[in-house]
């Protein structure tokens, strides 16, 4: 299930969230296990000052890189708990307790982090551990009792439509009004995608993708005989297929590109990066599949092209795979997440520090900048919480800009989706991405979240498969996964004169970039 999804791409890495890298527990020990009266907590700026570079991230990577407090990767003005009004949230709140379901394994280091804002709020956090591996299937059960035993949840982005479309999430437009949640801060694409539901608000963005192009500086300049320009060296997916035949044959070892084709989602992921920048949609306003049409097909061609030059796995290849591949030195291009370029500069992850370089994405003719927002989770609380304003001020105190921006810092592949931190020139110093990746957000495409979202996502990418490994064609593939898309959005109410989610609500996320002006 999804949750895999997300696990894997964080379980891998042995950094651990921003908050693990400080023992926040012994600053605060009165706190823990309580809730205290407001009259009884800690000045809040004392506090807040100690959420800080110094003190959450890694010692090596401030060494490294140079950070300091004094060179801020964020925007305090845009920090939405440097901005709040701690002493109004204690007045009306502290005492109370949120209850929030995290993955068994994220527990532990859950609990400190949310030390802080046990200290600033006078909420009590108490931590409600679901095995990961049934976190979807956990979570839909207890919304269907009616009887939840968490407040709040941080979960895989396209369950979004599985769990508002019924009415299991709380509308939190209200809050985020009341306590001036920054919402214009977040890129349009995780603010629409991750946090807007048929025009409501459901839920704060949290791990916030994108998909990017990475190569390898050396490789490429020995190719091009000069340094790699990030626009013009590999303009095209024509440009790219040629290129990674190029370097297929530059030493053993090596592959040309590195991509994931695993049956399911993974497939599906590659598939929809390329097919996006053919202008591919996938569906039309009355929610009918039309991903099969030219785009789609011109997307999988490319990918048949590319996987002629791609790395030994790749029909069996995802996120855990493909990382390794590229932080190991065996693809000198690869698509793949942003993180692939913010843990490459990593020494202790990385065998390729200063040695790559993240590019623009290429452009297909005919088609559009279309940088593809896949992925990603947000924060959301339940319908039925027993403290729904208070679970709402613990996920903005965790999506808040310092925090994301300190999770970047460490490349722990927890990503920040505002703009004032992506646009830092001291957060662009430790995230190679980064500024590419905020230009790119400008102009990024996104699928809709759906009830079925995932399903559709398996079943998309199960048919993409059998045409990588030659089972069918792909013309054949696309049919027949319009037609198991069809069918899931059928048995998920549309088509019924009554649709559970509306086109056009969904319509401005589905690709923020109509108009806009290229950034190259």
């Amino acid at each position: 299930m999804g949750s895999n999804f997300k696990i894997s791409r964080r379980k891998l890495l042995k950094t651990g969230a921003a908050f693990g890298a400080l023992s926040t527990v012994s600053m605060y020990p009165g706190l823990s296990g309580k809730a205290l009266a407001a009259s009884d907590l800690p000045d809040p700026q004392s506090i807040l000052d100690d959420i800080s570079i110094s003190k959450y991230v890694r010692k090596d990577y401030q060494e490294l890189y140079g950070m300091a407090d004094s060179k801020p990767i964020w925007d305090s003005n845009k920090d939405w708990i440097r901005t709040v009004d701690w002493e109004a949230v204690r007045s009306e709140l502290a005492g109370t307790t949120v209850r929030f379901a995290v993955g068994a394994a994220d527990a532990e280091s859950a609990a400190e982090g949310l030390v802080p804002f046990e200290a600033l709020s006078g909420i009590k956090v108490e931590l409600v551990p679901i095995p990961d591996d049934s976190m979807y299937d956990k979570v839909l059960a207890e919304f269907i009792s009616g009887s939840t035993s968490f407040d709040a949840l941080q979960f895989f982005s396209p369950w979004m439509g599985d769990f508002a479309a019924p009415g299991f999430l709380h509308e939190l437009d209200d809050f985020a009004d009341k306590w001036k949640l920054p919402l214009d801060d977040f890129y349009d694409t995780y603010r629409l995608n991750y946090g807007f539901f048929n025009g409501k608000m459901y839920g704060i963005p949290f791990d916030c993708d994108i998909q990017m192009v990475h190569v390898r500086k050396g490789y490429m300049e020995k190719l091009l005989g000069g340094e790699v320009d990030r626009v013009n060296s590999i303009p095209t997916y024509d440009e790219l297929i040629r290129v990674s035949a190029e370097l297929n044959k530059i030493e053993p070892g090596v592959s040309g590109v590195g991509m994931m084709c695993a049956p399911g989602f993974w497939s599906t992921y590659t598939w929809e990066h390329i097919s996006a920048q053919a202008g591919m949609m996938l569906f039309d306003e009355n929610w009918e599949p039309i991903f099969n049409g030219d785009a789609g097909m011109k997307g999988l061609e490319i990918i048949l092209e590319l996987t002629k030059n791609a790395n030994e796995g790749f029909a069996g290849a995802g996120w855990p795979e493909n990382r390794a591949a590229w932080l190991g030195g065996q693809v000198a291009t690869n698509i793949s997440w942003q993180d692939s370029g913010t843990q490459a500069m990593r020494p202790d992850q990385s065998q390729i520090v200063d040695d790559f370089v993240t590019i623009y994405e290429p452009r297909i003719a005919g088609g559009r900048f279309a940088p593809p927002n896949i992925a990603g989770s947000t924060s959301c609380v339940a319908a039925s919480a027993q403290n729904a304003e208070g679970a709402f001020l613990m996920l903005a105190f965790l999506t808040t800009a310092s925090i994301m921006a300190m999770n970047e810092a460490n490349a722990n592949g927890v990503a920040p989706g505002y703009k004032s931190v992506l646009t830092n020139s001291n957060l662009q110093e430790v995230s190679q991405p980064a500024k590419v990746w905020g230009d790119s957000l400008e102009h990024a495409w996104c699928s809709p979240r759906l009830p079925g979202a995932f399903p559709m996502e398996q079943a998309i990418g199960n048919e993409i498969n059998r045409a990588v490994v030659g089972q069918i064609s792909a013309r054949e593939a696309l049919d027949n996964a319009a037609a198991a898309v069809r069918k899931i959005m059928s048995d998920n109410g549309f088509y019924q004169g009554n649709d559970p989610v509306d086109y056009a609500a969904a319509a401005p996320g589905l690709y923020v970039g109509e108009g806009k002006k290229l950034p190259f």
